[in-house]
């Protein structure tokens, strides 16, 4: 062999590593060859699960409930929309260097939400706050996300952490052009939308859709729930699927006295908004104060779901706090005098409550929190990694 046709071979060898090995995404780069099923890779039925219908007991048709709902006329949860939302959901190429998936930082077996304080990103950075949990995201009835609600809607909010330089660190339009060289991508967005085209605004809205899907209702809360019928009082009248504990938390929960139910309101345990909740004085963290610029506002943070909460430790929008009983203590002895401090949490002078509560009754708390936890969800083969 002659050393010019040496030469002609060798860079072709490099041009193959670089484009393969390392999963580059150039303005070269083409779809990937379309192998006889392009669903093979993946876990998915043939006829996708229901995810715009489910089966949701009748306490949801309420206006309580069904008024909280977010979900917009012009991205509806479809079944195959929510498919896709699922496994780009648990996809790593969303990160630059192909190591971390919204899943990452959103498990399943955890409410949805972070064992850590803080999560980690895709070069080992930490996040500015606690990984929040996704259950019940669709009742929030003014549709903001994050802890401090800047993102005016969830297909908004999808597509912030893929493109934070902490997090995810991805550009759209790198991942646009990744998204194509996948085999089944093409297929599941015709799928979902129609035709086969790929964009950011698609991604946002199927990720949309997966997430606005995972709502709790196969608790033992809701069972219990579910066996109240008008003219029962479902705050009064104590569910029979209950301890006597439990019955009591629950009176304690809805209760005046805590005033728990006024920031985590119905069935959903969720409620529009945002609260300070007396952690610190002077605020640590403006939250929404913060992002709008509003001193009156300084401290705020949403009001996430509690349902499955025993499973989303720790907790805060900072994670300080390891243990529902700690979240308990701070509401019973330890909220601060902060200017911003919700009026649920004041005394007609403007202090902060003190609950004191018994001990009985702090556990009694604890034990109606623990019956929000929806083991169904968390297990649920819908809402897992699709990837074999």
């Amino acid at each position: 062999m002659s050393r010019k046709r040496m030469l002609l071979i060798i860079p072709a060898f490099f041009v193959v590593v670089s484009t393969t090995g390392f999963n580059s995404c150039t303005k070269n780069d083409t779809a990937a060859p379309v192998p006889a099923d392009p669903l093979a890779g993946l876990n998915l039925p043939a006829t996708a699960f229901s995810y715009a219908v489910q089966p949701l007991p009748a306490f949801f048709a309420a206006p309580v409930v069904s008024n909280q709902d977010n979900n917009p006329a012009g991205n509806p949860v479809t079944d195959w929309g929510a498919t896709l939302g699922r496994v780009l959901f648990y996809d790593k190429v969303l990160s630059i260097n192909n190591t971390i998936a919204c899943a990452s930082c959103h498990v399943q077996a955890l409410g949805f939400s972070d064992t850590a304080r803080l999560s980690r990103g895709f070069n080992g950075g930490l996040t500015g706050r606690n990984s929040m949990s996704l259950i019940n995201a669709r009742y929030y009835a003014n549709g903001s996300f994050f802890w401090d609600e800047r993102a005016a809607t969830l297909e908004i909010q999808t597509l912030t952490p893929v493109q934070d330089h902490t997090e995810m660190g991805m550009n759209l339009d790198t991942l646009v052009n990744r998204l194509k060289t996948k085999s089944h991508y093409p297929v599941l967005f015709e799928k979902a939308f129609g035709t086969a085209a790929i964009s950011s605004d698609r991604i946002a809205a199927a990720l949309a859709q997966f997430v606005r899907s995972i709502v709790s209702y196969r608790s033992r809360f809701d069972a219990g729930r579910s066996q109240i019928i008008p003219p029962q009082n479902p705050v009064q009248t104590p569910y029979p699927n209950f301890t006597a504990e439990e019955n009591l938390g629950k009176q304690l929960f809805f209760g005046a006295l805590t005033a728990c139910a006024t920031c985590h309101t119905a069935e959903t345990f969720t409620a529009p908004g945002d609260r300070n909740n007396g952690l610190d004085n002077p605020a640590v963290d403006l939250g929404v104060g913060g992002v709008v610029n509003n001193p009156a506002r300084a401290g705020n943070f949403k009001s996430h779901s509690l349902k499955s909460i025993a499973l989303t430790a720790p907790y805060m929008h900072d994670g300080r706090f390891k243990t529902l009983e700690e979240v308990v203590e701070h509401y019973n002895s330890g909220v601060k005098p902060h200017p911003n401090l919700a009026p649920q949490l004041r005394n007609p002078d403007g202090t902060p409550k003190r609950l004191n509560l018994t001990a009985a009754e702090k556990a009694a708390l604890v034990a109606f929190l623990k019956t929000l936890t929806d083991t169904a969800l968390s297990t649920d083969e819908k809402f897992s990694n699709p990837f074999k």
